[in-house]
């Protein structure tokens, strides 16, 4: 375990938060545009400018810091796992003594 990993998944947590809450605070905005500002008006390209502006931040975190989830999960596959039995050796089947030989 790297002790940054706690760290790192804390910063992808409240980027994470933060992204929901943004996408919340969109669809509220979204909602509140006047009917005719589709897709291509300045009124709605204008507010789904500044809401992709308001998300860099976090984005950016998920860039720099996403790869912390890559790390622990080939760490974890790597460990050994407390539940795990131990190896067993097995003996290889002994030859049948009472069979005859056939020459």
């Amino acid at each position: 375990m790297q002790n940054r990993w706690v760290w790192q998944l804390g910063v992808l947590h409240d980027a994470l938060e933060r992204l929901d809450a943004l996408a919340e605070q969109w669809q509220t905005t979204r909602d509140d545009l006047p009917a005719d500002a589709r897709p291509g008006t300045d009124a709605h390209d204008n507010a789904l400018a500044l809401h992709h502006a308001e998300c860099w931040d976090a984005l950016h975190d998920w860039a720099t810091h996403g790869h912390t989830l890559t790390e622990i999960n080939t760490a974890a596959r790597r460990a050994p796992s407390p539940l795990a039995l131990p190896p067993t050796v097995t003996a290889a089947p002994a030859a049948d003594r009472t069979a005859p030989v056939h020459r």
